[in-house]
């Protein structure tokens, strides 16, 4: 549970950080007339030479091993519902860097968070050791597929609509990479790459941060997000319950199935944080 934490640590704040970055490169180039359309890549490496962007995906490298090192001890359904509380400490960490004002209803769900992942940190049992079924790495890789698809479909929805498919389209390739871990049980090469699941994993990684990149360009960032946080929690943890034997502790898996709600429902009212919001927006 540490590691899931602190993996949700890194990436909240990885996420202010490189907003803040990105914006202080956007003020750069605009004055010196490279915003607009083929200022991309000038965009891009102003942003990589301010420190701000590099420590921030540092901590998205740091949160990525925490996140494979938590996924090999605990349920699924616990670290997923913890790195859905990444949201609560981008929060928490643009209120402090960015001057954002917080409503009470926002505040509220950090502390709803924080509850329902201190539930969940006493109902977690350890992680299950069934295999699951042959098939299950060739699903994953299918899975895969199916959301590297999502891409080009988007380009013919609009509004909220694009944003909530390509947010679910990127919550399940997210979820991909959680059950994919626990599919892989050693590092030899001969091994990976024979394993199905070690494709799904660098195939759904891959989609979903295409899908979400595209989602929160042009689309609702709240929208975008909640579909994230519902598609890398919900199907990962049936998944983790069903097939690969997690469990609670006895006599607790009512107090898991409550702390993973209560956290869910606190990361789903803060989802407007899935991009560090504009500190003029603040005060909507």
């Amino acid at each position: 549970m540490v590691c899931a934490l602190g993996a949700a640590v890194c990436f909240g704040t990885a996420t202010v950080l490189q907003a803040m970055a990105a914006r202080a490169a956007g003020s750069e180039a605009g004055a010196g007339g490279l915003a607009g359309p083929g200022g991309d890549a000038a965009l891009l490496l102003r942003a990589v030479r301010q420190w701000r962007y590099v420590v921030g995906l540092g901590l998205d490298g740091a949160g990525f091993v925490l996140q494979i090192l938590a996924l090999r001890s605990l349920p699924i359904y616990a670290v997923s519902a913890a790195l859905a509380a990444s949201l609560a400490v981008t929060a928490v960490v643009a209120a402090r860097l960015l001057r954002v004002r917080l409503s009470g209803v926002e505040w509220a769900a950090v502390g709803v968070v924080c509850a329902g992942l201190a539930m969940l940190g006493l109902a977690s049992g350890e992680e299950g050791h069934r295999p699951g079924p042959p098939w299950l790495g060739y699903l994953l890789v299918g899975v895969a597929v199916g959301v590297l698809l999502l891409s080009p479909l988007g380009e013919h929805l609009s509004g909220r609509t694009r944003a909530l498919v390509l947010g679910l389209g990127s919550g399940f390739g997210f979820g991909v990479v959680e059950v994919a871990v626990r599919l892989i049980d050693t590092l030899r090469p001969a091994a990976l790459l024979t394993n199905p699941a070690f494709y799904a994993l660098l195939l759904g990684g891959g989609a979903a941060f295409l899908l979400l990149t595209s989602a929160l360009q042009r689309g609702s960032v709240t929208t975008a997000t909640a579909g994230m946080v519902l598609g890398e929690t919900l199907a990962p943890a049936a998944a983790g319950v069903g097939w690969l034997g997690d469990t609670t502790r006895p006599g607790l898996a009512w107090l898991a199935a409550l702390g993973f709600a209560v956290a869910l429902a606190g990361a789903l009212t803060l989802a407007r944080f899935g991009e560090a919001p504009e500190p003029e927006h603040a005060s909507r």
